[in-house]
């Protein structure tokens, strides 16, 4: 029988294959978008169709998650997205891929994401002790960490060498190699009590669950309402490189490169090894981190592409501690077979909120300026980080639990 080192190694050596693949996809999808249209309008409109599957799906998902196989949701999840990626690479050899089926594609990644991610972080706690959970997390944010640092520069060198429907096959064949190193693992399931499946019950306790505890509902909330800050302002960085600081392709790879390496360094500090620090403590930082990296690149002249670079690796890095941190408090707060529903809960009570943000983008960032969009997001972020540092129960969550 493997030990839960080795059974992590193989999945890890399949999830790095399919999540690379994914993000040089995605980031060509980005770049090529972006080049083409330079509209903040589209580039919000296709950060929508990749949220909005997800946020809706997530409702309810995380039911059939927690009695469906976990590994056969999670190979079924990628079978799908590989398939609809493969459905977008014929239109565009055809020559007759429009824009609106590249939101199709986003869409459809999403729907399959949706059954996927939060089968995937479920399924941890049944294979590693509570203590190692941290650190596993950290390692999950490596490796998408890694794939963030290699996905923007192939994506766009690949761009420049190859149609873009050639690029995505690399999302099929990641696809497959994910699906593969699932299939030699063992993953097991929750127990469950012998009961008629009831949607509408599950649904209930799995959203009891989010306020079982003192302290966790104002937890979820305040994630919830950093996300829909940040939103608006993530999808406009490739527009801040390419009219602000007058960049260009390279340039905008760069400062993805820049995020990715941030985020590296972060999981590699998580993963690294077991913390005593409070992790409510670094989840509560890191908003503060993110919220000045906003608010100062907002102010930045044209000629700091640099400095914009650098506060792009801090709030990298922020982010992984912070995604870290968050999944390992909820994989130890919450009973396991509850676990897929209150993850794909969180998933659409942070997506819903992020999409309405995302309608604003395009007024935001024509009305206000993209300068003034990033620092006034940042502000509002800083102010929910010090909110955060205020809320006892929410300080008491990542204290050592009362055996029963």
């Amino acid at each position: 029988m493997k030990s839960w080192k080795q059974t992590f190694a193989i999945i890890w050596s399949g999830q790095l294959a399919s999540i690379l693949s994914s993000s040089i996809v995605a980031y060509a999808i980005v770049f090529w978008m972006s080049i083409e249209t330079r509209s903040a309008e589209v580039l919000a409109l296709s950060a929508i169709s990749g949220m909005l599957p997800q946020a809706l799906l997530g409702l309810f998902v995380g039911v059939y998650i927690d009695r469906w196989d976990r590994k056969r949701t999670m190979i079924l999840a990628d079978t799908f997205i590989a398939l609809c990626t493969l459905g977008l690479a014929i239109l565009f050899w055809r020559g007759t891929a429009q824009l609106w089926h590249v939101y199709l594609l986003l869409a459809c990644r999403s729907a399959g994401s949706a059954f996927h991610v939060p089968a995937m972080q479920a399924s941890v706690p049944l294979l590693a002790p509570q203590s190692q959970l941290t650190r596993i997390a950290g390692v999950n944010q490596v490796i998408v960490s890694l794939s963030d640092i290699a996905g923007p520069a192939l994506g766009a060198l690949l761009l420049g060498l190859t149609s873009i429907g050639n690029i995505l096959l690399l999302d099929v064949l990641g696809a497959a190699i994910g699906c593969l190193t699932l299939l030699l693992v063992y993953i097991p399931n929750p127990e469950h009590a012998q009961r008629r499946p009831d949607l509408w019950r599950e649904f209930r306790e799995g959203f009891a669950a989010m306020h079982s505890q003192p302290g966790l509902g104002w937890f979820f909330a305040l994630a919830i309402a950093v996300w829909f800050f940040i939103m608006p302002v993530g999808v406009l960085f490739p527009l801040m490189t390419l009219n602000h600081f007058g960049g260009g392709t390279w340039e905008m790879s760069f400062v993805e490169i820049i995020w990715g390496g941030g985020a590296l360094l972060g999981g590699a500090i998580m993963g690294a090894r077991v913390y005593r620090i409070s992790r409510i403590v670094l989840i509560n930082l890191m908003y503060l981190v993110v919220g000045l990296s906003f608010l100062l690149s907002g102010l930045l002249p044209e000629s700091a592409f640099y400095v914009f670079a650098a506060l792009t690796a801090a709030a990298g890095i922020s982010s992984s501690i912070f995604n870290a941190s968050f999944i390992s408090v909820l994989q130890a707060r919450i009973d396991a077979g509850l676990l897929g529903r209150v993850l794909s809960l969180y998933r659409s009570f942070g997506l819903l909120p992020s999409v309405i943000g995302l309608l604003s983008t395009g007024f935001l960032a024509e009305s206000l300026g993209l300068t003034t969009t990033f620092t006034l997001a940042g502000g509002i972020i800083c102010l929910l980080g010090i909110v955060a540092f205020c809320i006892p129960s929410v300080r008491r969550l990542d204290a050592p639990q009362k055996p029963e």
